[in-house]
Order: structure tokens, then sequence, then C-alpha cells
């Protein structure tokens, strides 16, 4: 037996696993996704929420079309705003196929973000935007569905601000995560990748 072949061994394995984490980061980075269906299994799932108009609204709703989910609060002072606003660009830019595809905007801040609360918010934005909401008990397991971070901060005054993370996960026409979508790329860039999943 070759003396070297434990330690070529390491170093080929070594070597593996720092492409696949370089490959992972230039996704999430420049917002390239791999191909429609090769999501990872294990973020997203179901979920019972409600939406901006007061109706129970569950992951089944989003079947047959490609979707995009953010989370955050209504009262983020800037990541979320900023995000809905790209994402209403990216709406107005597919034109017609906005309606052949989705976006959620899903609470992290139940406690503040009623039904009506999130209407009003949302009137800003793109109408194909869908806000959800609903108890804490159902946030928080979407959240842990989706790998998502959040935590309650406490401001001056009392009040509390929402330290949480700010992917925006593209899932396909069968609720399966297929990668994170950046949008720091051009609107028609976007819009071209988005059309990918129809």
């Amino acid at each position: 037996m070759n003396p070297k072949a434990p330690r070529i061994a390491l170093v080929l394995g070594a070597f593996l696993a720092g492409l696949g984490l370089f490959l992972g980061a230039i996704f999430v980075v420049t917002g390239l996704s791999p191909a429609p269906g090769v999501g990872a299994s294990v973020i997203g799932g179901t979920f019972h929420l409600v939406d901006q108009n007061g109706k129970p609204f569950s992951d089944q709703d989003m079947k047959g079309k490609p979707y995009l989910v953010f989370f955050g609060y209504t009262h983020c002072p800037d990541i979320c705003p900023t995000t809905l606003f790209e994402m209403s660009q990216l709406f107005r830019k597919l034109g017609p196929d906005a309606n052949r595809v989705g976006a959620l905007f899903i609470t992290v801040d139940p406690a503040r973000d009623t039904q009506s609360v999130l209407k009003d918010y949302l009137s800003s934005f793109d109408p194909h935007l869908r806000g959800l909401t609903g108890d804490q008990k159902a946030i928080d397991q979407v959240m842990r569905d989706y790998r998502v971070y959040a935590k309650k901060v406490p401001v001056e005054g009392g009040d509390y601000s929402m330290d949480h993370s700010a992917i925006i996960y593209l899932m396909d026409k069968d609720g399966h995560f297929v990668a994170p979508f950046s949008f720091q790329r051009t609107v028609d860039a976007e819009a071209t990748d988005l059309r990918r999943y129809l």
C-alpha cells in the first residue's frame, strides 16, 4: 500500500469540501440558481397562516407557480422595505408573467404585524406581494422550516426591533427550495432568472 495514500485522500477530501463551500457561496452571492427542481428539500415545508386580507393561507395555495419567500417585519427601518421595493420592481419588469409567479412576505413579528397592519404596509408595494402572519407558534414553525433566524432586540423607550436573517428563498412550482434569490443584479437579469421556473 502506498504510504502517501491516506494523506492524498485527506487532501482530496478537503479540496472537494472546499469546492462545495465555494460553489454554495457563488450561488448565494451571485444569485445563480441550479437547474429547476434541484433544490434542497430541507428548507421549506407546510404552513398554515393568514394573509393580509384575513384569509387562511397555506403552502398549497402556491402550488403550480414558482415563488419568492422573504421573512421580515413592518417596523423594519431599511432591509425589509428595500427588499419589498426590489420585489415590486421585479414584478413590474415581469409584465404579464407576474401573474404566473408569487411572492410571500412572512412576518417574524406577529405580535405587532396583524392582518390589518400588514394590509396597510403592503399597500405601498406591488399587489402581487402576499403578506402572511399568524400566532407565534405557527410563525415559529415556519421560521424553523426555512432556517430563519429572528430575535427581539430591546431599544430605548421599552420598544424593540427584530434582528433577523434576510435571505430571499426561491421556491419552484412544487414548493421545493431551489436557491437563494439575489437582488444584487439588474432587474432584467432577475426577471430572466425567475422566468426559467415558469
